[in-house]
C-alpha cells in the first residue's frame, strides 16, 4: 500500500489528491493520511492555519488510511514509533519529497509519502480525468455565475498576485521578489501580442493593491470572494481562457482546471528563490507552459 500524505493549502491538497490518482490509474493500492489537519501540533504556528478543503468538492472521492496502516509503514506517533524511526530505520518506510521530480515514486509498492509534489509531470496524463473529478460546488453569490458567463463570451485572462503572507518575514525571503511588476507587465504583454482583445481578471489577496496597479477598461478586479469563500476564485481563474500565474499552487491549478485547449499559460521561472531555472529541465516538466523571471525575461517552448 502506499500512503500520501494530505497537507498544506488548498493547491497542495490537490497536487496530493492529483498523485493519488495518478496512482490509482496505475492499479496501485494507495490512500490518502488526512491526520495532518486533526493532529493541530504538525501544523506550525508561525504559518497560516489551513483546513482540509478537499471536502468541499462535489464527486470528490478517495480512500482514507487508517492509523493502523500508517503505523505499520512509519510507526506510531507516540515513544515507541520514536524510537523505531531512529534506530529501526530499516523498518521504516517513509519517503520524502526533496527535489522537483521523483519518478521513483511510480515504482512503489510499501510506502509512505510526504511532499507537496508541484511537478505536472506526475500527473499532466489525468488532466482531463482530474477536471471531470474536481467540480466545484454551485456558489451562492450571483457575481461569480454572471462573471463565469462573461469569461467565456471574451477572450478572458486570469491575473493571480499573491502578496499578503507572501510579505511577512517567515515567508518573504523564501517566496518574496518573484513575481514583479516586471513580471507581470511581461506576461500582460505577452498575452496581447497574440490576443490584443483580451480582458484581464485580476484575483489577489490584497485587492488594494489591485485596483491601485490595474486600472483601466482592460481590467476587472475580483474582490468578493472571501475567506471560505475565496475557493471561488479559483474555479473562475480556471473558467478564463488563459491565465497569468502567481508563484502559488492557488493559481497553477486554476490553469490546469481549464479545459481550453488552446490557453496560454504563464507562469515564474522559480516558485522559490532557493530554486535555479533550468529551462530545459522545465519545459519537460512543466510541459505546454510559458515562463518569465523576475526582470521580465520570458521563455517559451519551442
Amino acid at each position: 500500500m502506499i500512503i500520501i500524505e494530505l497537507m498544506g493549502g488548498l493547491g497542495n491538497q490537490l497536487q496530493q489528491y492529483a498523485l493519488y490518482r495518478k496512482l490509482v490509474s496505475m492499479g496501485k493500492e494507495t490512500r490518502l493520511d488526512v491526520s495532518w489537519f486533526t493532529e493541530q501540533d504538525k501544523q506550525d504556528e508561525k504559518l497560516t492555519h489551513r483546513e482540509l478543503e478537499l471536502t468541499r468538492f462535489d464527486r470528490l472521492i478517495y480512500e482514507v488510511c487508517t492509523p493502523e496502516e500508517k503505523t505499520q509503514l512509519i510507526g506510531s506517533g507516540g515513544l515507541s514509533g520514536k524510537l523505531r524511526r531512529k534506530f529501526l530505520k530499516g523498518s521504516v518506510k517513509w519517503f520524502h519529497e526533496s527535489k522537483m521530480y521523483h519518478p521513483e515514486i511510480f515504482n512503489f509498492e510499501d510506502m509512505y509519502v510526504s511532499g507537496y509534489f508541484a511537478c505536472e509531470k506526475y500527473y499532466s496524463d489525468i488532466l482531463y480525468d482530474l477536471r471531470a473529478r474536481i467540480q466545484f460546488p454551485p456558489s451562492g453569490n450571483p457575481l461569480n455565475r454572471k462573471l463565469i458567463q462573461e469569461m467565456k463570451d471574451c477572450q478572458s485572462v486570469s491575473i493571480h498576485i499573491r502578496r499578503g503572507d507572501y510579505l511577512d518575514d517567515v515567508n518573504k525571503g523564501l517566496f518574496g521578489g518573484i513575481c514583479t511588476d516586471k513580471y507581470y507587465q511581461s506576461a500582460i504583454k505577452s498575452v496581447l501580442q497574440k490576443y490584443p482583445e483580451a480582458h484581464f481578471y485580476v484575483f489577489s489577496d490584497d485587492t488594494a493593491y489591485a485596483k491601485q496597479s490595474y486600472q483601466g477598461e482592460k481590467y476587472t478586479i475580483i474582490d468578493w470572494n472571501r475567506g471560505k469563500d475565496s475557493f471561488y476564485d479559483m474555479q473562475l481563474m480556471s473558467c478564463c481562457k488563459h491565465n497569468i500565474c502567481a508563484n502559488s499552487t492557488f493559481s497553477f491549478w486554476g490553469a490546469r482546471l481549464n479545459p481550453n485547449e488552446n490557453k496560454i499559460m504563464i507562469r515564474p521561472t522559480v516558485h522559490k528563490n532557493t530554486q535555479t531555472f533550468d529551462a530545459p529541465v522545465m519545459f519537460d516538466l512543466w510541459q505546454g507552459w510559458s515562463f518569465i523571471d523576475k526582470d521580465g525575461r520570458e521563455w517559451s517552448q519551442a
